[in-house]
Parts: C-alpha cells; structure tokens; sequence
C-alpha cells in the first residue's frame, strides 16, 4: 500500500509497520499467556501490559496529521494502459514541435491552473491516434504516476463516460467494493483519486465534448491528450487541426513500408499513389503495407490498381463515415489478401469487442491459437489490424480501424452459414476462459466443498476481468442477439460470479444478471433459472434493493426445493437470512441462517457453513448474545484456519474482535474491570491481525472494516486512538466511493465521542448518520443511529434531549417489525420520560 505515498508519510508508516508489527508479535504472546497456568494477578498484569504496549506503541508511531491523499492498492508500480507507437511513424514532425512547445509553456503556470488538455482532430484516417501515442510516449516521464488510455469509440458506438472512469479507477487501485452510483459520484471519485498526482490520460476517438468533460481531472499536474474527428470545443484546451500529408510525408511512410529502394526507382508512381491516397496517412499505410507483402508487385502497378478501385467506387453508394480513398485502400488490400486472412477480417469486423486477445482468431477460423496467430499477423503486416497493446494479463491485443470495421461488417454476409459457427466458438472459448477465472476466484461458488483458491489464481482471476470486462460483456450481449440461451447464461453466471467475488463494476453486473434470468428462462432450465435468480438477488441486494433481492431468493428456494438441490436450497437459504437481517427483520433472518447451517453441515461443505456461522454471530452481536456468538465465530475460525483459507480467517478474525469488545463492555459496565481489560487487549489482538492480514492482501475496503472495528472496541482508557481509527476508516472508504459505509462510520465516530463526553461532536455525527442513511433507504440503520444519539443523551444526563431521536427510533422499529429493537429503545425511552409509550 506504501508504494504509491509521498515518500514522508511513507517512511514513517513504514517505522510505524515495524515499530507496531513488533509490538503486534509480543502482545500477541502476551495476550495468549492468560490461558497459562499462572496466577490470576499475573494474568492480569500481562493483559494490561500487552494493552499498555500496543497502544504507547500505535501513539508513537501513528501520523495524525490530515492525510490530504486516499491510500493506494499495493506495489509501487504506476498504471501504464499506453498503447504502442506505430512502427512507421513519420511525418509529424511540425505536429509534434507545436505540442512540445505548448508543453514547454506549461511549465510556467501555477499551481491553481487547471490540468493541461490537448484536442487533436481531424478526418478518420489522418493519424491523430498515431500522433497522440507518440508524443505521450515522449512526455511518459513527466508523468511518474501512470497513464491511462480509452479508445471511446466514437464513431461506432461511443463508450459511456461511466465505464470510462470505473476502468480508470480501479487501474489507480480503487476497488469499489460498493456501487459508486452514477456519473457524479464516480467524477467525485476521479478528483480524489487524482489529486496531487501526475498521470497522463489519453482519450481517443471521441465522440463528443460531453464525453469528454467528466474524464477531465482538475489536478494541475496531470494532462489529458484527446483525438476526435470533429473540434469539441471544451474550453480552456489547445485544438490541434490535424490535416492529412504533404506529398513527401506520404511518399516518405510508403518508403517506409515498402522500402526505399522500390520508391527510388519509380518516384512518379509513388507520387500518383499518395495523390489516389488523397495523401490520408491510414490509406497510405494500407497500400504500403500491401507492397511490402508483395514484392512482385511494382509501384506502378499498385498505382493502377488503386486507380481502377477509386473510378469503380465512383459509381457506387459509399458509407459517409468511409472516406473513399480508403476504401479503396482497404478493398486493394483486402483482395490481396488470401481466402483464410479475408475470412479473418471480415469475422472480426462482425464481432462487438472494442479488442480482443490473440486466440479468437483461432477459434473464428476454426484452427490451432498458433495457425489463427499467424494470419492475425498477416493482417497486421496489410495494415488492415493493428495492435492495442498488452492487457493486465500479459496479454497482446488486436483491434480493427474503425474505418476497417465497417468495411468488413458490410462483408460479413459473404460468409453465410459459416458465420454463426465462428462467432459460437469465440463465445465458447470467451466462456471456457470466464468460468475459469471465476472458480480461481471463487471456487465456492461454483460446487460444494469447492477447492481452495490461491492467492496468485484470485489475483489473475481479477486481472482477466479487468482486461477482458468490455469485450465479455460485448460477448454476452451477441449471444444474446443470436438467441442462444445456453452460452448467454453460461456466460451471464461467471461474469456475476466475478463480479459477485470482487465486489466490483455493479452497475454490469445487475445488468448482466439480468440477462442471465432471461436466458436461463428462455432455455427452459430451471436449476439454471434458480442460480441465475441467486446472482440477481446478491446484486440487488447489495445495491440497497433488498425487497428484490429477497422475493428473487426465495423463488430461488422454491425451485432448488423442487429439484432436490439441498446445497443450492441452503445457499437461497442464507441469502433470504441476509436480506432480512441487512433488513432488521433479525428474528426471521435468524431461522433462515440456523436452516442454512444445518444444510449445509448435511451436504458436509463445512466452508459454507463456517460462513454463515459468522454470519448468525454478527446477528447475535446485533441482538446482544455475545456469548453464543463467540462460539459461533470460535467454530468458524477452525474450519477457516485448517483448510488455509486467510480471507475468510480475517473476516472472522475481525467479527471475532468485536464480540470481545463486546463482553469487554459488559464486563466493564459491571464492574469487572480486569476481566474487561483482558477482553479489551484480546479484542484488539483479533483485530489487529485482520487488518495486518488485509493490509497484505491490498484489501483496502475490508482494512477500513477492521479499523473501524478498531474504533468500536469501546475501551475507556483508549478513547482518542480509537476515534482515529475511525477516522481512518472513514477517509479510505470515502476514498473508494462507499456511500454506506462512511455513513456507517459516522455511527461508530458518534458513539466514540459520546464516550469521551463530547455530546455536542456525538449528536452532529449522528445526525449526520441519520441524514445519510435516510438518503441510501436504509431505514433500520436510521433507528439504530437515532436509539444511539438517545443512548448518548442519557448517558450525559440530558433524558429531555433523548426523548425525540428515542420516539423516532421506536416508530421505525414498529414499522419494520424489529421486537428486539423496539423492546431497546422502548427501555431506553422508560429511562427519557415515565409516561413513554
């Protein structure tokens, strides 16, 4: 997480890693020395001892001051998506003199300027993307921080500025575990994340200004480079017009291509082929790289080709977007190519995906990943394919010209019933590839008593989606276009599980979902139907529609009950158990739970059950049974440590910690204030380690649980450290766009400062909890901020302050049915007022 912090804050967070990671390891063993047999005084004194450790520790070490950046995903290396500069480039050299004096003038301006942004536009064909590749190859190391690419797609089907910044976030480090919303919140979330940085941002082909606008960050250090076939008038950019070549610009590219030695000895034909050219640099490289595949050919005779192509198109109705002198360079070229490479071309052209990896041009034509490599080659040496670059996987990746892709999509009916086979085994091998990348990340998931993943396989799992996110979702959306319901929900179920396992891109994800349901009702497969209604009521549920989510689930439930599907029943199970707990229906939600663990101790998946048993003790912890939720997490964290399975081990860890926490209250509140600090110190061990277990994983929305965990633990001696804690959680996870949980965190600030007797700081948190909650619907966690501002109230001796937010609390409760909270807060409102009712 260190690697991307000014080197400052990360020196001292490294001194304090070490400092508190010693501390950590001896508390650890000081903790874990109470269950010697030794005295009860010396129990107690090497409980305090590891208490008074770790925190003289955390104070000395810890940074307080503001942290005016959000934390980084691990590793110091920066986001590098830049495409490769075309091997033949020339000709640009005025172009590139003009950008790098508007560079240079740059240099000069302050700190309050906004971020420099470069318009190239220009004709299709002219060379804007070619010239922006390499001069943001030339400026790479001004920009230490990355440099992020988009093709927008503005010709053909121009790319929502939505997807444009989720990409660019999570290529930053930003996981968003929580749906961002929508285009506001995520250009929120692109300033964060760019202040204070440098990166250079290249966004080419673009549609529109209002494409554009929300990509813009207003950090001074970075720099937007934009191509466009139209002026945006953005405002405040330098527009570069980028016209076509001169004659010797054109005739030095076709030397280029195809050699000098043949330009030299017919200079008039290589003059009369740029002029049929129109001197357009994409027509130009298509006939020189047709010359350079076919050294039979002289310049003269291209030159008459060329010629016949441009007088027959004369007479033809030519597509507008379609400049003529290249598609006379694109039909040239595409004639000179063999049968095998046209099928190839005109395949491609048929397919959605912005790009795609090397082995779909096996699969389109049906031969072995080295055969359709060498005739993707084939296409890249006429010009007629590029490369895009290498993806997060390592990956090279191809894509066609936009010009190029519409010729081949008005040829694609020459393949008849040879298409539709094509495009199958590329959704064959898109789906092989999905389900694949989804059971590395999940295995769980995917059958009972799944194998354990790695930690290498769940980070190439996350990897593949990254790269391959636009081009699956094209893919799903094609075969549902074909009608073919197997392949669009088999596709549909990975790309959830995927998304459901990260945490990430939930707006596709419901869509998808979706699809999913409808393909799997359309097949006829009911245990397809249910699981798909399973991934559709994890989305809905997770984006706050939680009716939805429940009434999906336990449809779900009815048909894996008719199917005799006792593993998927226990999963539908437990989600109709979540929904109704995230929905305050606690005593309902906990039969749903206790049936699930029951099924699932039946099907012997213990991993399953281990998890919901965690589960069922976050929801004894919510009804104050500390007790039986400690024996549930106890139970839960052997299955967890035996089968080698961290992630979960520190998700239990931290419930763990905080169900300490909570009898450590309790016993305080007692009077037993040694048993309460041998809680206290053991609370914050488990938790402790999970944020260390987290922190190695670079999960940064699970590290700010566990922080704020940290600030809960309720410790009276401990009150300020805690309160930062807090405030840390609350910085990383406002820093990743979760709405939810910086309104979560402001409940856990509001009872931290009541407990320092800061009552006036405590009701402006949560009210501040209450207001957001109310905004995100999420009724039940209003109650509980609002019967904890009553509590805050009582405890400070002002019962006439309470009584409002308690009445409040009691009429949400009633309305959600909540017995457990309403008999609280009907209590607490006996303590406010005797006549409360």
């Amino acid at each position: 997480m260190s690697g991307n912090l000014p080197e400052r804050r990360r020196r001292r967070r490294w001194t304090a890693r070490v400092s508190t990671g010693l501390a950590a390891a001896a508390a650890t063993a000081l903790a874990a020395s109470v269950e010697w047999e030794i005295p009860l005084e010396a129990k107690i004194g090497v409980t305090m001892g590891a208490a008074v450790l770790v925190g003289l520790t955390t104070w000395a070490t810890t940074d307080t001051r503001p942290k005016p950046q959000p934390p980084l995903g691990p590793g110091p290396v920066a986001p590098d998506q830049w495409p490769p500069v075309p091997e033949h480039f020339t000709g640009r050299e005025e172009p590139l003199a003009e950008l790098r004096e508007v560079l240079g003038r740059r240099k000069k301006v302050s700190d309050l300027s906004p971020p420099l942004v470069i318009s190239l536009y220009g004709r299709g064909g002219v060379g804007k993307s070619a010239l922006m590749t390499r001069f943001g190859q030339e400026i790479a190391d001004l920009y230490p921080d990355g440099r992020l690419y988009a093709d927008l797609r503005g010709v053909d089907a121009p790319v929502d500025p939505e997807e444009v910044l989720i990409g660019f976030l999570r290529a930053l480090g930003v996981r968003l575990t929580t749906d961002p919303g929508g285009l506001q919140e995520l250009r929120r979330l692109w300033l964060t994340w760019t202040k204070g940085r440098r990166i250079l941002i290249g966004l080419d082909n673009a549609h529109d200004a209002d494409q554009i606008k929300p990509l813009i960050p207003a950090e001074t250090g970075c720099a937007v480079l934009v191509t466009s076939r139209v002026p945006l008038f953005l405002g405040g950019t330098h527009d570069t017009q980028l016209g076509v070549f001169t004659e010797a610009q054109g005739i030095q590219l076709l030397a280029r291509l195809a050699g000098d030695a043949r330009v030299a000895s017919d200079l008039d034909a290589a003059k009369e082929i740029v002029r049929l050219c129109d001197h357009l640099p994409l027509a130009i490289n298509l006939c020189g790289g047709r010359l350079a595949t076919r050294e039979q050919w002289t310049l003269r005779e291209m030159a008459g080709r060329l010629a016949d192509k441009r007088r027959r198109l004369d007479h033809l109705q030519v597509a507008h977007t379609v400049d003529k002198s290249v598609r006379a360079s694109v039909q040239l070229s595409y004639d000179a190519c063999t049968g095998m490479q046209r099928r190839l071309l005109r395949l491609l052209g048929s397919l959605t995906a912005p790009d795609v990896p090397q082995w779909v041009a096996g699969e389109l034509l049906d031969v072995s990943v080295l055969d359709g490599a060498d005739q993707l080659e084939a296409l890249i040496d006429a010009q007629l394919a590029e490369c895009s670059g290498t993806d997060q996987t390592g990956a090279m990746r191809y894509r066609l010209h936009d010009l190029v892709r519409v010729f081949a999509a008005e040829l694609g009916d020459v393949d008849g019933d040879r298409r539709r086979p094509a495009i199958e085994r590329v959704l064959s091998g898109y789906r092989r590839r999905a389900e694949e990348a989804a059971q590395n990340r999940w295995p769980q998931d995917w059958s009972r008593g799944g194998r354990r993943s790695t930690d290498d396989g769940e980070l190439r799992a996350g990897d593949w989606l990254n790269a391959e996110r636009l081009s699956l979702l094209a893919m799903i959306n094609l075969a549902r276009q074909l009608r073919h319901w197997e392949l669009t929900a088999g596709l549909a179920r990975a790309f959830c599980s995927l998304c459901h396992s990260l945490r990430a891109y939930w707006s596709d994800w419901a869509a998808v979902a979706e699809i999913g349901r409808e393909a799997a009702e359309k097949s006829g497969d009911g245990r397809a139907l249910a699981i798909a209604l399973l991934d559709a009521a994890a989305v809905h549920g997770g984006l706050g529609l939680r009716r939805q989510g429940q009434e999906e689930a336990e449809r779900a439930l009815e048909l894996f009950t008719d199917l005799e599907e006792p593993w998927w029943a226990a999963r539908a199970q437990r989600a109709i158990g979540m929904t109704l707990f995230s929905d305050g229906h606690l005593d309902r939600a906990q039969g749903y739970l206790v049936n699930a663990i029951d099924g699932f101790r039946a099907e012997e998946d213990l991993w399953w059950m281990a998890r919901t048993q965690r589960n069922l003790a976050e929801l004894c912890l919510a009804e104050q049974q500390p007790e039986k939720a400690r024996a549930l997490l106890e139970e839960a964290l052997e299955t967890f440590k035996r089968d080698g399975n961290r992630y979960s081990e520190a998700q239990t860890l931290r419930v763990y910690g905080e169900v300490l926490a909570a009898q450590a209250r309790d016993e305080h509140d007692a009077g037993e204030h040694r048993r309460a600090a041998n809680l206290f110190a053991r609370a914050g061990v488990s938790l402790d380690r999970a944020t260390e277990m987290f922190g190695k994983r670079g999960e940064l929305w699970e590290e700010a649980r566990c922080l704020r965990a940290a600030g809960e633990v309720g410790d009276p001696e401990n009150g300020p450290r805690e309160l930062d804690y807090i405030r840390r959680a609350e910085d990383i996870l406002a820093a990743l766009g979760d709405a939810w949980g910086v309104a979560r965190t402001a409940v856990s600030a509001g009872r931290t400062l009541a407990g320092l007797d800061l009552v006036e700081e405590a009701e402006h948190e949560l009210r501040r909890a209450v207001a957001e909650f109310e905004e995100l619907g999420d009724r039940w966690w209003m109650a509980l901020s609002l019967r904890y501002l009553g509590e805050a109230h009582l405890d400070a001796h002002e019962p006439a302050a309470a009584v409002e937010p308690l009445e409040q609390a009691r009429d949400i409760y009633r309305s959600l049915g909540d017995e457990a909270g309403l008999r609280r807060t009907m209590k607490l409102l006996e303590g406010a007022r005797p006549d409360a009712g």
